[in-house]
């Protein structure tokens, strides 16, 4: 994960003098790939020594490992195509501006969630999801509506999937897992209450549970076995969960190809549901 969207996601819960070590990171990280520790130091208002233990707490040697990351990320980093504008949509734009800026965001919701989440991890969803006798998919609102889709494409797989958009019987489903089976909960803030109690719930039966949320510290991701994050650029008031949904979506589809790759018999099922559907198309 790119070590701007660690600073990123643990900047809140940060002791004061590490939040603004972070924050100036975060801010001018150009500037920051000039600096000596203890230029850095003095631009902070800090140590020395608190810029190397800052940049020992992340899990770096030194500083400049820190550095060497920092600088990997803004090499890494997304940027629009040009003529692409990304922002929030004000009341006032045009209606090209809207649709510029709504094709940005998008963009660069999914460019940046694939970034952040790393083939390791991708793997080890992809191992739970092919050992997994059964798997659940909890979510609310527009997290459900992800829920259901990939809950389509893993029943062409000859998956054994439960999925239901009333959250009390997939409270009911979670009683009846074990640790032969999966959960896949999503909540893009980490906080909804119906998907944390019913993960809470899927792990003291000891499903392994798989977590998709936002970067930020939140409850799901602390309880989770394995943690996909989707990005998103919605921290001001919005009228519906639109790049967060896009990224979560992005993230099934990807899990849902690779599956495809992976599991021997795949094809086979692609190719008997194509062929059942032709008879209701006719």
């Amino acid at each position: 994960m790119s070590i701007l969207k660690i600073l990123g996601a643990k900047i809140e819960s940060m002791t004061q003098a590490d939040r603004q070590i972070a924050r100036f990171i975060l801010d001018h990280p150009e500037q920051m790939l000039t600096m000596s520790s203890a230029a850095l130091a003095e631009a902070t208002g800090r140590s020395q020594s608190s810029v190397v233990k800052f940049s020992q707490k992340l899990g770096y040697e030194g500083y400049q490992q820190l550095k060497l990351d920092v600088n990997k990320a803004k090499a890494q980093e997304f940027h629009a195509p040009a003529g692409v504008i990304h922002g929030t949509i004000d009341a006032s734009d045009s209606y090209m501006t809207i649709l510029q800026k709504l094709i940005g965001s998008k963009l660069l919701s999914m460019r940046e969630t694939s970034a952040v989440n790393t083939e390791a991890t991708i793997n080890s969803a992809l191992d739970a999801l092919m050992s997994a006798r059964r798997i659940q998919l909890a979510g609310v609102g527009a997290s459900s509506l992800v829920a259901r889709d990939f809950s389509y494409k893993l029943l062409k797989l000859g998956r054994t999937v439960l999925v239901d958009s009333d959250s009390h019987i997939q409270i009911s489903n979670a009683s009846a897992l074990n640790d032969q089976d999966l959960i896949i909960a999503l909540s893009h803030s980490g906080r909804s209450m119906e998907t944390l109690r019913i993960a809470e719930l899927a792990k003291k039966r000891g499903a392994t549970l798989l977590s998709v949320t936002g970067l930020q510290p939140n409850p799901l991701l602390e309880i989770a076995d394995i943690s996909l994050f989707s990005v998103a650029d919605e921290e001001r008031v919005r009228s519906s969960a639109i790049t967060s949904r896009d990224a979560q979506l992005m993230l099934m589809d990807m899990l849902f190809i690779l599956l495809l790759r992976r599991q021997a018999d795949a094809y086979d099922y692609i190719h008997r549901s194509e062929a059942a559907v032709t008879v209701l198309k006719a």
